[in-house]
């Protein structure tokens, strides 16, 4: 039998939601048909003249080279930063989970990240990686590995990645460490009388018990490293060096506020907020499937 909510008024219910829906209106669903409306425009600098153009915007887009390379960087970027993040939250939270004394502070340092903005985080990546006074790469010189972020494309990928997975680590870390907490000590314990080792008992019982909590986190981390990311981008490499860092989210703000290509830019926000749709969507009706609530 399921408790149904009854409002003695019929407009009470409305109010309540009424906050909720204005704040969806005017920061989703105006902004988003905004962008719809000016990816079939074709509009000068300075908006004072505007074409229809259907979609000669989306043809032009899928025949430019650098949004093909744009798309391949993302892809990369996406999976190594979520890849990354999610193992490392895990890593902590499971070492967390076993402190018994100062484990109120250890698990606030290891919150702390997650207040620092983007583009701070994004910049003390930079200082500590810089070729010319960062401590990493002054390491990295001692052991012989020439690092310099400015010339190689491959290194200054790495150093966007590294910055934007620290990031979200404590993110992945507060849920992760939730989830084991809400596992029964029975279920673990009797797999250790059972004769099965630490790492035995986290694959077999603990990580299938945590597939809830881990498909949460593969879908707000693919949405972090897709969106979320331009401000640790922008910090660091603004794009490059020669577009090995520019990803969909940054040649939008590159394309529409630098190159102040309107319309195209409103084109590659309307394909972007498409893929990031269908990827959610492709997670909920594949990867849930594997997951026991």
């Amino acid at each position: 039998m399921h408790k149904r909510v009854v409002f003695q008024h019929r407009v009470l219910p409305y109010a309540l939601v009424a906050p909720q829906l204005l704040v969806t209106f005017v920061f989703f669903i105006w902004p988003a048909a905004q962008a719809l409306l000016q990816s079939v425009l074709l509009e000068d600098a300075f908006g004072l003249s505007t074409r229809f153009v259907w979609f000669e915007n989306f043809e032009r887009l899928f025949a430019d080279p650098t949004y093909l390379n744009a798309s391949r960087v993302t892809g990369v970027f996406a999976v190594a930063t979520a890849t990354l993040a999610m193992s490392l939250g895990l890593l902590l939270a499971a070492m967390a989970d076993r402190v018994l004394k100062g484990a109120t502070g250890y698990r606030t340092l290891l919150i702390c990240p997650y207040a620092v903005a983007p583009a701070v985080a994004g910049v003390l990546w930079l200082f500590m990686f810089s070729p010319v006074v960062g401590i990493v790469a002054y390491m990295l010189r001692g052991l012989g590995y020439s690092w310099n972020h400015q010339l190689n494309g491959g290194q200054a990928l790495l150093l966007v990645v590294i910055a934007a997975a620290w990031k979200q680590i404590s993110y992945n870390f507060l849920f992760f460490l939730a989830g084991l907490q809400a596992i029964p000590r029975s279920v673990v314990e009797a797999a250790a009388v059972d004769g099965a080792g630490p790492v035995t008992r986290f694959w077999r019982i603990v990580f299938p018990l945590l597939s809830p909590t881990t498909f949460f986190l593969v879908v707000v981390n693919i949405v972090y490293a897709f969106i979320d990311t331009f401000g640790i981008i922008h910090a660091v490499t603004s794009g490059g060096p020669a577009k090995a860092t520019e990803t969909l989210v940054y040649k939008v703000f590159n394309d529409g506020f630098i190159g102040l290509d309107l319309g195209g830019s409103a084109a590659q926000s309307v394909v972007l907020m498409a893929i990031v749709i269908g990827l959610t969507v492709a997670q909920f009706r594949y990867l849930e499937r594997r997951v026991q609530y």
